[in-house]
């Protein structure tokens, strides 16, 4: 996965994971002040450890993939969608093992750093090649990052801010280019080693903003066999991808055809599921899991439900708040509307009881010896009256409603889909009892996005995954507030952040870094962008019984984002399945609880 393509997922799954999600002390923390290689020298290519040695090469699955986007050119469009595509058609300068976290060469066989950890070199494989043949050069890199900084393609403000850390740029021969940075920064290696290659010999001259849909010409394992505009994208296995023989890449990628269909509504995306339409489904809400995942299917384990625990960081979510806007400008108002919100109430009537009441932005950032102490914001509506009236906010006792300045206090909260409905029914009631009035209006997908990249809202529903690489830049840098398309949603300022964050960027110690953003998590919190809702330590899985998966059944750091890449098509279990489903009888069950670091330990 490409460092740029860093935000994922807003309301459904536009998650904020630079590069890979991964959480564990590693190299980053081991760039010391003598020049580095990376790989190591050491390196030498081996299996996935994850993958299972039983993958069967073939087969296809079919996957729901959320709503059609604008564009499936990621640098473009900032979407799961568009991300997961982009992903799996281009390859990357370098990988991540997805265990021990070490650099892995890719595209770029290695990448020297200097002394002064400001320079690097990067040395290109000779062997990369894109799927017409001709070979993958440093003139593509640098063609790459020409194509990102140049101002009038409306690549995504955090894409080009991260590009932007390199301000020298120079091919020294075709197969080797080097970079200078601004100022030191312990994510530079990072950001260029995930760094994703354009061809240049195709895209040079056209139109970067209008390579939406085609990509006749790619470097990853995948390409697109056939798109049905707003329906559905095949993408096709390419038997000629030019890392295929390397040890690493065997049992991976395992679908000659992936399916991926496109459609807004998780809803009757779950129907589909269990018509067999699609293969797997994701339950994002609880009771989903508890009233419609029984009977004959999940009884005879045609359909195999399991939670699944892994080191995927928990994802924070909640009502962002426009700080751009009055009177959400004022700490006072945006207390009181965390107070106003019953989430515990929401939890054990709508949720039963299955999630946490989250306090922080960084859930990875604590442990036992640093425990988070920010404050919970319980449900208190004499709190939030004291509050309200502080901030100048009086009732108004012909109407029943607070007003400032003649002003009655109106939310518009602007939705994607109707989920959250009913838990702003809940939120309506709390806050009509202190006098605010709550307006709610749906839009589609679109146009949602693009009220959101242009800031037009008062609030909404937003969700993201934390990375634990600790980079709080696109959320919460005083200077992403005003910028087009920003993660920085809540339109956040705050200098002592902005300078924690600057602090932050030299600090190569994974430990001193999380003191950091404990600090940041601590202000943040304190300012109240977002009224935090609530948390969940695993994944809610169902699948049809025909696939073999590895033992662990996902990777060690993401969610489902990989199952396209690890799992494969069982022809002896499909035959299994159809057997059963005709007679009536069950399947032999699986673990309905699945642990990665057990299940992979005991592997």
């Amino acid at each position: 996965m490409n460092f740029f393509r860093a935000q994922i997922s807003h309301s459904r799954k536009r998650l904020a994971s630079f590069a890979f999600v991964i959480g564990q002390v590693f190299l980053l923390s081991s760039v010391g002040n003598a020049a580095e290689v990376y790989p190591s020298e050491d390196w030498e290519d081996d299996y996935d450890p994850i993958a299972s040695p039983d993958a069967i090469p073939g087969g296809k699955i079919n996957i729901g993939f959320g709503p059609y986007p604008a564009s499936f050119n990621y640098f473009l469009q900032l979407s799961t969608q568009a991300g997961t595509v982009m992903g799996l058609m281009y390859d990357q300068l370098m990988t991540l093992h997805p265990v021990s976290l070490d650099y892995q060469p890719m595209i770029a066989r290695k990448i020297e750093i200097s002394d002064d950890q400001k320079t690097f070199t990067v040395h290109i494989n000779p062997n990369a090649h894109w799927s017409d043949g001709n070979p993958i050069t440093a003139h593509d890199l640098a063609f790459t990052f020409d194509t990102i900084l140049e101002p009038k393609n409306l690549v995504a403000g955090v894409i080009k801010l991260q590009a932007s850390e390199f301000e020298n740029r120079e091919v020294l021969d075709d197969l080797t280019m080097r970079f200078t940075a601004k100022r030191v920064h312990w994510r530079n290696l990072l950001s260029l080693a995930t760094t994703q290659v354009f061809p240049k010999h195709v895209w040079e001259g056209q139109d970067f903003n209008k390579i939406d849909f085609e990509f006749p010409v790619v470097s990853g394992r995948y390409r697109i066999a056939e798109l049905k505009e707003g329906i559905s994208l095949k993408l096709a296995r390419r038997s000629d991808w030019w890392l295929e023989d390397q040890k690493r890449y065997q049992n991976l990628d395992n679908f000659d055809e992936i399916q991926l269909r496109f459609n807004p509504d998780r809803d009757l995306d779950f129907e589909l599921f269990k018509k067999g339409e699609l293969d797997y489904f994701v339950v994002g809400r609880a009771s989903d899991w508890k009233t419609k995942t029984d009977g004959e299917p999940y009884a005879k384990n045609w359909i195999v439900k399991q939670e699944i625990y892994n080191h995927r960081p928990i994802s924070f979510s909640g009502l962002v708040m426009n700080m751009r806007r009055e009177p959400f400008d004022d700490l006072r108002v945006r207390k009181a509307l965390a107070h106003l919100f019953d989430r515990r109430r929401m939890n054990e009537t709508i949720m039963y009881n299955a999630y946490f009441m989250l306090h922080s932005f960084e859930q990875g950032a604590y442990d036992e010896k640093n425990p988070n102490t920010n404050e919970i914001y319980e449900f208190d509506k004499d709190k939030a009256r004291r509050l309200l009236s502080e901030a100048g906010w009086q009732a108004n006792p012909q109407t029943g409603y607070i007003e400032r300045n003649g002003k009655r206090f109106v939310i518009n909260f602007l939705l994607s889909s109707s989920t959250m409905e009913k838990f702003l029914a809940i939120y309506r009631e709390d806050l009509k009892d202190v006098g605010i009035e709550l307006n709610v209006e749906i839009k589609d997908w679109a146009a949602w996005t693009k009220d959101m990249d242009e800031f037009s809202f008062d609030m909404t529903w937003a969700g993201w995954r934390p990375s634990l690489f600790d980079i709080p830049d696109q959320l919460w840098l005083s200077t992403q507030a005003d910028v087009k398309a920003s993660s920085n949603y809540a339109g956040f300022r705050n200098t002592e952040v902005d300078a924690l964050i600057e602090k932050q960027r030299t600090v190569f110690d994974v430990g001193k870094r999380k003191e950091i953003t404990r600090q940041i998590d601590r202000i943040v919190y304190g300012e109240v962008p977002y009224v935090l809702a609530w948390g969940l330590d695993y994944m809610r899985l169902l699948y049809w019984n025909k696939f073999g998966t590895p033992p662990t059944v996902l990777d060690k750091y993401k969610d489902d984002d990989l199952i396209m890449r690890y799992w494969w098509a069982d022809p002896d279990l499909e035959a299994e399945l159809q057997e059963t489903k005709d007679s009536g009888q069950s399947m032999p069950p699986k673990p309905t609880v699945i642990r990665f670091d057990e299940v992979f330990g005991a592997n």
